[in-house]
């Protein structure tokens, strides 16, 4: 028969000397660093992409709050809204999440934050239902769909009223007309957006490396697709004329300060696309590959369009998009006697 010693007290807080101290913390600086030193490089690259999103998301909270939390700030209301985000916004796939979610919270409790068993599960239960989504999972194996002039029109005739709906369509015209990646249109300044008789002379600035490009958009044919009338009527009802060329207007219809993040800007196109009933899902990108697809069955030389774009005359990406553009034009298949 087992005998059950009685329970003792709990031990009180060991007490240790200065030098046992000075030890025991120079171990638990060691163990720091070794633990650190067997984290693959991949992984740490993985958990800084996953903080830089989480920062991302709080920027883009920011912009319809009024108010910058603290990134330290992980809460079980966060990482659900994190999750949300990078489904609707990001359009992210669930696995992508599931690995946000984690890299998050270890780079969290690196900092010192404590984030609650109860955050964590809460996140996972917002994505459990995306995980059986047959399209949400292949998210990210395929290339951006292109916009067309028609989608265009249709995203026009759906544009809400007042002040964001101006905003909105000078911001996706422009994002197509200079063939602008997300970034660049989010860092476009209103100065450097100059009105000139044939139609605006742009300054796409330098992001992320890339080199500034100083590229033309004409006048459109159709008033309600014509990026010049839309940038206009959007500077002037906005009082722009110095500063960022697109900003952030809150739910009340007052405008930021700020520019629009390169998240807000993505945001901006896949609503009005959504709202507009588009067959397809479109991006950021969208604009970029439409504007090359668009110019080039349009007839215009491969070297003003990437003068446009500002893609390199070997980018592989570039070339695909020509590819696509052309691949009914003096097709293979056409008029050989079938």
């Amino acid at each position: 028969m087992t005998t059950l010693a009685p329970r003792q007290p709990d031990a009180a807080p060991a007490v240790y000397d200065a030098a046992t101290l000075a030890v025991l913390a120079a171990m638990e600086k060691a163990a720091d660093e070794h633990l650190d030193r067997i984290i693959p490089d991949n992984t740490k690259r993985g958990y800084a992409n996953d903080w830089a999103l989480w920062e991302e998301f709080h920027d883009w909270l920011a912009e319809r709050t009024g108010h910058r939390m603290p990134s330290t700030a992980v809460s079980r209301g966060n990482l659900v809204g994190f999750v949300v985000w990078l489904d609707t916004i990001k359009l992210a796939a669930p696995a992508s999440i599931d690995r946000r979610i984690t890299g998050v919270t270890v780079t969290a409790r690196g900092l010192g934050v404590e984030v609650a068993k109860a955050a964590t599960v809460a996140a996972r239960q917002a994505l459990k239902p995306l995980k059986n989504d047959p399209e949400r999972q292949v998210r990210g194996r395929g290339k951006a769909a292109a916009v067309t002039p028609e989608q265009l029109r249709q995203m026009n005739a759906a544009v809400t009223d007042g002040l964001t709906g101006l905003r909105d369509r000078a911001l996706w015209l422009m994002a197509f007309s200079i063939a602008g990646r997300s970034a660049e249109v989010a860092a476009l300044r209103a100065e450097a957006i100059v009105h000139v008789s044939q139609g605006l002379e742009v300054n796409v600035p330098a992001v992320k490396g890339r080199p500034p490009r100083d590229v033309v958009v004409h006048y459109g044919k159709n008033p309600d697709t014509c990026p010049v009338r839309a940038w206009l009527t959007w500077r002037a009802a906005a009082g722009i004329t110095t500063g960022p060329a697109f900003l952030p207007i809150t739910v009340h219809g007052r405008l930021g300060d700020r520019a629009l993040s390169p998240e807000a800007v993505r945001e901006i196109i896949a609503r009005n696309a959504e709202r507009a009933g588009l067959s397809v899902r479109l991006t950021g990108h969208s604009m970029r590959a439409g504007f090359i697809t668009t110019s080039r069955r349009a007839g215009k030389r491969e070297e003003k369009i990437r003068e446009q774009s500002g893609h390199a005359e070997n980018s592989p990406a570039f070339w695909g998009y020509i590819r696509e553009a052309d691949k009914w034009t003096d097709a293979a298949s056409e008029d050989i006697g079938l």
